[in-house]
């Protein structure tokens, strides 16, 4: 019986390290189906409400249209604020220069010899590649944005009949165990989606503002950037906050103003990320920190800046799953925030 329990564990281990693998070797297939899916819960029940009143197709036209120009803005957005950083560094590349060779000589005047094992990756050549790196990425997703778009234009037309085809006799009993974990998951990362919107949208402003009352240059990209960013948790709030610190340090050429920034910018995030965003998910959106982080961390690994993005919601619709199984519960239990755990959906 032992030898058996550890065969089926390192049968589960082995296929499981293989989906994974198969996932980031065809990431340009399934990050833009699995992003689409996400896309899909969090419209349909636009969808379903258009086609009470209009045909499905002039229904279907009117929630893709929606979606894709939402979907651009966003994506946009950062291009264009990290385009906008890329000119600037351009035009001001000489500051950095000058900053980094003095940070260098001070380093080694104190008996840190940094200038060589640091002078082929932050420099000021590395910062501009780094900012161009960034836009080219963000503008080449045309083609990420096609497959999406047929994606969730095929998947609204089938949504009814594969929760049809989930109510099935012969479908049973996981058919109605998927068809309520779907509906769970739906609803959860519609309120995700919500709120964190919300909080974009006042990031973005609060960041936007902020910069113009200090004096920053750059200030409606540094908002752009802080609003688009704010979707990927604890990453792009820190990327959000770090580049206007950098940029500080060149404009201003003093470190008392680049750090009254970087503090102010830091206020900015954590009330708005980690004292208004947890009151208004509520309870039932709690999930371990840890298990957020490395979401975040791990699916940006498997398919870059869209894996960032739908990280969380990835690990949202894995806690419910988890729980809708009772060989799966602990693990909603160890990654959930709350204790006991949510544990709706679990039929």
């Amino acid at each position: 019986m032992q030898v058996a329990g550890g065969s089926r564990m390192i049968g589960s281990v082995a296929t499981g390290i293989l989906v994974l693998a198969l996932l980031y070797v065809a990431q340009s297939i399934f990050a833009p189906l699995i992003f689409s899916l996400f896309v899909i819960a969090l419209v349909w029940p636009c969808q379903a409400a258009l086609q009470r009143w209009l045909p499905k197709l002039l229904a279907l036209l009117i929630t893709l249209t929606v979606t894709m120009v939402a979907i651009i803005t966003i994506g946009s957005s950062v291009a264009w604020g990290f385009g906008k950083l890329a000119q600037w560094l351009f035009v001001n590349a000489d500051r950095f220069q000058a900053i980094y060779i003095d940070w260098t000589n001070w380093l080694e005047g104190h008996g840190l010899a940094v200038a060589g094992p640091l002078a082929d990756r932050f420099d000021v050549a590395w910062l501009v590649r780094f900012v161009q790196g960034m836009a080219g990425r963000l503008n080449s997703f045309a083609g990420f944005a096609v497959l999406v778009f047929i994606f969730i234009m095929l998947g609204l037309l089938e949504v009814e009949d594969f929760n049809a085809r989930l109510v099935a006799p012969s479908a049973q009993p996981y058919g109605e165990r998927i068809l309520t974990a779907n509906r769970v998951i739906g609803a959860k990362l519609r309120r995700f989606m919500i709120v964190r919107t919300f909080a974009s949208i006042l990031t973005g402003l609060v960041v936007w503002l902020f910069a113009l009352v200090a004096g920053l240059e750059l200030a409606t990209a540094w908002g752009a950037i802080a609003f688009a960013l704010n979707y990927i948790p604890f990453l792009g709030p820190f990327v959000a906050t770090a580049l206007p610190t950098l940029f500080a340090i060149a404009q201003f050429d003093t470190w008392h103003t680049a750090l009254t920034i970087f503090a102010c910018l830091n206020i900015i995030q954590f009330i708005i990320g980690s004292y208004l965003e947890p009151r208004l998910t509520g309870a039932s959106l709690a999930i371990s920190p840890f298990a957020v982080i490395f979401a975040v961390f791990f699916w940006s690994f498997m398919w870059g800046i869209s894996g960032a993005f739908i990280g969380v919601p990835i690990l949202i619709a894995f806690i419910v799953y988890c729980a809708g199984t009772p060989s799966g519960v602990w693990i909603a239990t160890l990654l959930s925030g709350n204790s006991p755990p949510d544990t709706e959906g679990r039929s």
